[in-house]
Parts: structure tokens; sequence; C-alpha cells
């Protein structure tokens, strides 16, 4: 399997896809694939497969949509693929913060084109979780003139796909193949008592010398702290080394080895909600604290911790026996209403601990330390675009 040639049919495919999408149709569109190489949708064989026949399907459905008189791929993934035809509005990444340099790029195409055209720029996120991360993290500071011209669509091409817009690709696909519009949504920030004004992009690994800022950060999935933060730390220093799924190799060994290399102590919590009222208040031992998005969110590979719609989720410490019993039940959002799982809904989530935790944001992480408490995690406005589907969505879609 030639990956450059899945990469090139990816390409061809979605440039016929988007010269007859329905997406914001009274305006000349722009597009723009920013795309992981290394990621399992291009680079398995079977996961590959499936997309090749997902793209093959749309280009039959939208064969009967209207041609778009203008439609064409950016400037700035020209310029980054060489202006090879055969790969049109394909950019490629190429490390830890090149999705966010090219999305940097395209916010300074559309302000060069400002008064212009009046483009409509699509960012087609053709990746992990992280990728995502990162263009989504400078779509959060989209100035307002500029706002209303940007939104972002998010391919499960990773491995664990969570904050995608879809479990599947035809999921996401059908929101440029049908009709959809733009909605701003949130996202999670987690401030820290040597929180600066900026939010991290990307979040550091490793805790900074005593005194120095820490954060704000960015999630746009759910942003935890506990075992979940330790896992995901561990995944990501490992899965290049083990084969095979990592996430679930550390899942398993979390529960033997988390509480030996980091000590759970009592956590301080208060939960207020958009109104600014107290909703929770406890202090507990606590495994995991979880804020979403919004309900109805998954993480680690579609691990259902947020099962119903409200956004927080707060575990307990409990005996490792228990903790084997209730792994399976996280898994499939079963924990609602167990003793140890708390379940509620707020705007911003305050906590304090006497001893460092991690956290993560999206499968990124960072160490908290004392210093960095008290700490809240919190919804922000309304203000990452993307697609959500428009009034004529087909109501089945079996492909």
């Amino acid at each position: 399997m030639n990956v450059m040639d899945n990469l090139e049919f990816f390409a061809q495919s979605f440039a016929n896809i988007m010269r007859r999408s329905l997406t914001v149709a009274d305006q000349p569109l722009v597009w723009t694939i920013i795309a992981n190489p290394l990621a399992r949708g291009f680079t398995h064989p079977a996961r590959w497969k499936y997309n090749h026949k997902i793209m093959r399907a749309f280009l039959e459905i939208v064969r009967d949509n209207p041609a778009r008189e203008q439609a064409a791929p950016s400037r700035t993934a020209g310029e980054m693929n060489g202006g090879n035809g055969d790969r049109p509005g394909l950019a490629l990444t190429e490390g830890p913060g090149h999705a966010a340099a090219i999305t940097r790029a395209l916010l300074n195409e559309a302000r060069a084109d400002s008064g212009g055209s009046g483009a409509f720029y699509l960012i087609i996120i053709a990746g992990g979780d992280g990728t995502s991360r990162e263009v989504l993290s400078v779509l959060y500071g989209l100035p307002a003139e500029l706002r209303s011209r940007f939104a972002a669509l998010r391919l499960p091409m990773g491995t664990g796909n969570d904050g995608a817009d879809g479990c599947f690709l035809y999921e996401a696909i059908r929101l440029i193949a049908h009709p959809s519009h733009v909605t701003l949504q949130r996202a999670v920030m987690l401030k820290t008592a040597r929180s600066g004004g900026t939010p991290v992009d990307p979040p550091l690994a490793a805790p900074p010398e005593r005194g120095a800022e820490r954060g704000p950060f960015l999630a746009f999935n759910i942003l935890s702290v506990g075992l979940d933060a330790f896992v995901t730390h561990m995944t990501n220093r490992m899965k290049t080394r083990i084969p095979g799924d990592a996430y679930k190799l550390w899942v398993d060994l979390a529960a033997l080895f988390y509480d030996r290399l980091y000590q759970v102590g009592p956590l301080s919590v208060k939960a207020f909600d958009q109104t600014g009222e107290l909703v929770q208040s406890f202090t507990e031992k606590a495994l995991l604290l979880a804020v979403g998005v919004s309900g109805r969110r998954t993480y680690g590979g579609h691990k259902l911790i947020l099962p119903d719609e409200r956004n927080v989720c707060m575990v307990k410490q409990m005996p490792l026996l228990r903790k084997l019993v209730m792994k399976g039940r996280f898994t499939y959002g079963k924990h609602a209403g167990e003793p140890e799982s708390l379940l509620f809904t707020a705007s911003r989530v305050e906590f304090s601990g006497k001893h460092p935790i991690l956290a993560q944001m999206d499968g990124e992480t960072a160490l908290l330390e004392p210093d960095d408490f008290p700490a809240a995690i919190e919804l922000t406005a309304p203000v990452i675009p993307v697609l959500t589907p428009g009034d004529a969505w087909p109501e089945v879609d079996n492909r």
C-alpha cells in the first residue's frame, strides 16, 4: 500500500466533492485539507479500504448536486504542495505544531482577501485528535471579522477520533455533500494559579520551573484530570514502542500502577452553573474529574465517560477489585448511578489539592503541581465555527 497514492486519491476525491458541495452555497468556497500522512486512516490497510469505499460512494452522491461556479483550493495549500495539481487543496503536516502553522497561514490568506472575493474558508482536518486540537486552538483566537468566513470539518482519520464530526467517515463527509450551516461551538479551558492570559498551544508536556506561567490550556472535546490523564500520558510515551492499541493496554495497567505513581489525595471541588450559582461542593479522593464541551461525549477511543446530557463526571477512589469491575462500565457508559460516580452539569468547576495531578486536553497532557492550585475548568463562549446539519438533512444514510 502506497500512502502517497492514498493521499493523492483522497485530495482528488475531496476536490470533486467540494466542487459540488452544498455547504455555504451562497459564497465562493476555498478549501484546505490539513492531513497528517501518518494517520491510521491513510496507513492502516483495513481503515483505508473502508475510507476509499466511502469516498467513492460520495462521489456518486454529489454527482447530481449543482456544480459550484466558485470553488477552489486555497493558495496556502498550493504553496505547500508545490502547485501539485494531483493533490488539490492538500497540506501535509510534518510534525507537532505544523497544523497550527498552516491554519495561521490560512488566516493570513483570508486577511489579504478582506473586502475582495468574500470567500468562505473550509478547513478539512484529516488526522487524529492532536491535529484537530492544533487547528481549533488557532480558530479559537479568530478575530471577529474573520469568524464568519471560516469553519472546520473534523474527519475521523486518527486512532481515537473522539473529537471528530462522526465516528465514521461517512458521518463527516455528508456535512459537505448535503446542505449544512455553520454554528459556533464552545471550548473547555483549564486555568491554573500560574496561568497567563493566552492559551498555551500545544500544552507543555512537563512542568516548567516553579513560578512560571501555566496555561490556560484548551480542549475541544473533554478536559480532565486524574487517572484517565495518566493513561493518556503513558499512551503518548509508549505508543511508538508498543504495537496495537496502546491506550487499551494502559487502561488495564492504570488500575494497578496509578496509585503507586501518583498519590490520590483529597480534591476539593466547587461547581457553578452559567449564572454563577453553586451547584456542587465536595471534597473527595478523586480518581478523575472530566469536563466536556457538552454531554454525550467520549474519549480514549469512544469510551463513553459522559453518557447523557450532563457534561461533568467525577469518579471517587475505590479498591482495586472494584476498579476492575467498573472498567467495563465506563467503556459503555454504564457507570451513571454507581456510588463511585457523580455526574452533573456545570459551566465552571474549581478544584484544589495538595498533590501533583496530570491533566489531559484532547489527548495532550500537562502535570499540575500544588503551585497550580486553585485551578478551574470552564466552558468558553461559543467561538469555534463548525459545520452542522442543515434543514434538508437526510434522515437515513446507510452508506
